[in-house]
């Protein structure tokens, strides 16, 4: 499982960071702010690619609502964001099958547009300007540093250019990004190995799939915290058992998008009401589009589409020796001791 995982989670990461270094966020606060479903389509559209998980996710959404964003528009940005992204999407196609890899980001941004536009017919849209909170403090740019002799301390960071930026943007993924994901991914991964290890296939054909069975991964999810890439080994073992690939877009749009801590933050930040409206734009949304895929499977036939080989697929996936390097690449950026040997300490690190 992580030998054929290693390969498209390295190619997500590249990704993630490059979209990271070339997408200015005041780019994102323009396209986001104002009122109206093209900004609710326009957040969620700008959010699915973006390479933040749930942690990270809530101070950029409600710095946007700060700074003049809609309440529509900040809950479908908040909805999109950890739902999907170009690394979950990379590691769907191997470990889902390519149907799953293209209907969860489509899924991922209908969901957000819907709750988005449920939130702005519930709520009043009027923004004012706030003090700033501790949510905030991941968005704020830090100075370059200066020396007693080098620089003044009020001197601007030189602009950089698309290589410098783009070194950046690597550096940041496989080093904070990574660090979002390692422990989750490890989790996940080991749990997807057990499964498929010792749980018989096809245990719950019978039980996978309908609509109480959505219902019954839906609150589950709610508790738990999981991305969008760390779920994503998870929803390759539900397949294996039987569980529908309905069922498991279920799960993985309604995990990485609602837990326990970040509704917490939800309700203080947009209201009682739009904490109504995001749950029910989302859990409604999850269970009509999990009902979807399952629906078009039996018509169409489309079952080889889905991934279900318990990792068998490496025989024609990569080569194995590209496997292994992506996998201890992994492994040595993901242990921050061996991975200051080769890059500069993130801000984020001590």
């Amino acid at each position: 499982m992580a030998l054929e995982s290693a390969p498209w989670l390295v190619l997500g990461l590249v990704a993630a960071g490059l979209i990271r270094a070339w997408l200015p966020m005041d780019l994102v606060s323009r396209a986001i702010g104002g009122s109206g479903a093209r900004s609710v389509f326009r957040a969620a559209i700008i959010g699915a690619p973006l390479p933040l998980c749930s942690c990270r996710t809530l101070p950029v959404a409600f710095s946007l609502r700060r700074s003049g964003a809609s309440k529509a528009s900040t809950t479908s940005f908040l909805i999109a964001t950890p739902e999907t992204g170009v690394d979950s999407v990379a590691l769907s196609w191997v470990l889902l099958g390519p149907l799953m890899a293209v209907v969860r980001p489509i899924a991922a941004i209908i969901s957000a547009v819907s709750a988005g536009l449920l939130v702005g017919r519930t709520e009043g849209e009027t923004v004012a300007p706030r003090k700033s909170s501790p949510l905030e403090v991941s968005l704020t740019v830090e100075p370059a540093p200066c020396g007693d002799d080098s620089c003044a301390c009020d001197a601007k960071e030189p602009a950089k250019g698309w290589g410098g930026r783009a070194r950046d943007g690597l550096i940041y993924a496989f080093s904070d990004l990574l660090d979002d994901l390692a422990l989750l991914l490890l989790i996940g991964i080991l749990a997807a190995g057990a499964v498929i290890t010792l749980v018989p296939p096809d245990l719950l054909s019978a039980w996978g799939s309908g609509l109480l069975p959505m219902l019954l991964i839906m609150l589950i999810s709610v508790a738990m915290y999981v991305c969008a890439t760390a779920s994503t080994p998870i929803a390759h073992a539900m397949l294996f058992t039987g569980v529908s690939p309905g069922t498991v877009l279920v799960f993985l749009l309604a995990g990485p998008a609602s837990n326990l801590a970040g509704l917490a933050l939800v309700r203080k930040e947009l209201g009682q009401k739009a904490l109504f409206a995001y749950l029910f734009g989302v859990g409604g949304m999850s269970i009509l589009l999990g009902l979807g895929p399952d629906a078009a499977i039996e018509l169409f036939a489309l079952h080889e589409l889905v991934s279900v080989d318990g990792g068998a697929s490496q025989a024609n996936g990569p080569p194995i020796m590209l496997s292994v390097a992506c996998l201890l690449l992994l492994l040595v950026m993901g242990i921050k001791p061996l991975r200051r040997l080769i890059l500069p300490v993130s801000k984020g690190e001590d």
